[in-house]
């Protein structure tokens, strides 16, 4: 038995990923993609025909050029997604471009065509998650679509606030950052926190309690790990989304793993139920000072990525052309 068998007896594993080849080394049960992931993997020569593939839906498809483009990112993500859920058994999750985190309809419009490109690959609604940062905008957005029947997961979240207003809005599933919130607080401290400590592993715990406690059917899905110990202090967590490096790690690390979170121990949980509407959110959001920084640089660093992906491709189309 090692870390990662034990593991899988608490808590649903999910690949934190766009490399394929890691996921099928892994056997995750799902997988989840984002922005810079995505543009890691593209630059694989492996995978330059997923690429190549985008590329020529961009060029066939109606419009301007930033028509087209938008066709082409939206073709390349499908596309990552649907190779990886040939080797999964459960969701991936695709996500929607940063640059709407503050626009719910374009969100809504966005996650309508990423699903349609799902369908038409033959790929039905239940294996496929929409990713949308936990702005309010967002939240609002995945509150809609979870009503039409698209599954969202939201990410980039780091307060109470946000993991609140998210199982109010009946989304499917949320990511809480733990790795970005220790580091945060690492920085802030300038000295390494014991495990004990971990601020990120305590906001997971504090937002699993207390959707079991109130009975909320969002599942929490702690993400953005830095080491081992982290994700052990999470087993029981609904799901976990690991780095293919510490997925190594924990199958290199023989012995079982006890489990920390349980449905049951939430129902002692001590806190009292709260409902927020716009206003409270952004109030309670903003007074907490990492989730603010965090939440800004999380969306600034995936827009970034995503423009550098655009970038990637006008590239091969300009030499595609000029072959």
């Amino acid at each position: 038995m090692n870390f990662l068998e034990s593991l899988k007896r608490h808590t649903t594993v999910v690949a934190d990923t766009g490399d394929i080849a890691a996921i099928n080394q892994h056997k995750p049960q799902d997988a989840t993609t984002n922005p810079s992931l995505i543009y890691q993997a593209a630059q694989k020569p492996e995978y330059a025909g997923l690429h190549d593939d985008a590329i020529q839906y961009a060029l066939k498809s109606p419009g301007d050029q930033p028509a087209r483009r938008d066709a082409g990112m939206d073709k390349l993500m499908v596309n990552f997604g649907c190779e990886i859920l040939k080797l999964v058994p459960g969701r991936v999750s695709t996500e929607v471009d940063a640059a709407l985190s503050f626009d719910t309809q374009g969100t809504v419009a966005k996650a309508h065509r990423l699903m349609a490109l799902y369908e038409e690959a033959g790929i039905t609604r239940e294996r496929v998650l929409i990713k949308i940062a936990s702005t309010w905008e967002g939240i609002r957005a995945a509150q809609q679509l979870e009503r039409e029947g698209i599954h969202c997961n939201l990410t980039l979240l780091f307060s109470f606030a946000q993991a609140v207003a998210c199982a109010e809005a009946g989304v499917t599933l949320i990511s809480p950052f733990v790795g970005r919130i220790y580091d945060w607080y690492r920085k802030e401290r300038g000295a390494d926190i014991p495990p004990d400590q971990d601020p990120g592993v305590a906001s997971v715990t504090r937002i699993y309690n207390y959707f079991k406690k109130f009975g909320y059917q969002t599942q929490v899905m702690g993400a953005s790990f830095r080491k081992v110990e982290q994700i052990v202090r999470l087993a029981g967590c609904d799901l976990l989304t690991i780095s293919p490096d510490l997925l190594a790690q924990m199958e290199k690390t023989p012995g079982e793993i006890t489990r920390c979170l349980s449905a049951e121990a939430a129902r002692a949980f001590n806190e009292k139920k709260i409902h927020l509407d716009e206003k409270n959110f952004r109030w309670m959001h903003n007074e907490d000072a990492m989730a603010s920084d965090k939440l800004s640089e999380g969306i600034r660093k995936f827009n970034a990525d995503t423009r550098k992906l655009e970038q990637f491709a006008r590239t091969k189309v300009e030499t595609l052309l000029a072959a």
